[in-house]
């Protein structure tokens, strides 16, 4: 009993830590211009296909260093989903930032099933897999029982905390995070004193957009096999962890994550997470 609390326990802080990435997006969204993005947890699923694209390229190339294939493939999915965020906002959002507020949302979730379909008419509709790039175990003797954590799970549950850190020192001591802590405060006001509130936004969409397409990295890692509409649960339960850990805070949104994560894991009954 004590193993499987322990190893439900490492499953949920895994699982908690992607939450978390994500919930940081719908966080510094709704943060600065009071919306949630419904396409987000799209932008996630995009990732997941680019993190299994990066990989075979890398592979193609002839690199199989696991260092070099982790960084590699990082770098080019953060970077495209960097682009996607910036997109979506500037067709679903920018065009109606004026308008009620009912109209931002509609536009999103018109977003939303757009990439879906997009990806399930390029991708198509069946399962996706990808290999574990990270072979081993740590395996531990508790009580009766064996807990177990492989090197991939570590590797997400620092990546996602080093995520979050890095994000949270750049929002709070840089010129960056002070032109974005602006926008959010008074819009109308930063945008008088000179600052582009227009690129601060877009920024902010893509920086959110970055950190789902690390989620999409590790996940694409963890488990191996996703499809189009992976966005849309995963999504959902990232928006309760915002929620949960109060939108708007970075720490929060990661804390609310993990504590969603440990209580799923706690609940699943065969497990396996």
């Amino acid at each position: 009993m004590e193993a499987f609390f322990l190893q439900q326990l490492i499953n949920g802080l895994t699982l908690g830590a992607v939450y978390g990435l994500i919930a940081i997006g719908y966080t510094m969204v709704y943060g600065i211009i009071g919306m949630i993005n419904f396409a987000h947890g799209e932008v996630y699923m995009v990732s997941a296909y680019l993190c299994a694209i990066g990989l075979a390229l890398l592979s193609w190339f002839g690199i199989h260093s696991f260092p070099l294939l982790i960084f590699g493939t990082l770098v080019f999915t953060i970077v495209v989903t960097g682009v996607y965020g910036w997109t979506i906002e500037r067709i679903a959002y920018r065009p109606l930032r004026n308008s009620t507020r009912l109209a931002p949302l509609i536009s999103a979730i018109g977003m939303s099933l757009i990439l879906q379909n997009y990806v399930q008419i390029s991708q198509g509709a069946e399962p996706a897999g990808d290999p574990d790039p990270a072979d081993g175990v740590l395996r531990f003797e508790v009580g009766d029982g064996v807990v177990q954590i492989t090197w991939t799970k570590i590797f997400i549950l620092v990546a996602a905390l080093a995520g979050m850190l890095i994000l949270s020192w750049v929002i709070n001591h840089t010129r960056l995070g002070r032109v974005c802590r602006a926008t959010q405060q008074d819009r109308r006001m930063a945008a008088i004193l000179g600052i582009n509130t227009d690129r601060v936004i877009s920024l902010v969409f893509m920086i959110g957009a970055a950190m789902a397409g690390l989620a999409g990295v590790l996940v694409t890692m963890n488990y191996g096999t996703f499809d189009f509409y992976i966005g849309f649960i995963i999504g959902i339960k990232a928006f309760t962890a915002a929620v949960l850990g109060g939108i708007g805070s970075l720490p929060g949104a990661m804390l609310g994550g993990l504590l969603l994560g440990v209580a799923e894991a706690q609940f699943c009954r065969d497990g396996e997470l």
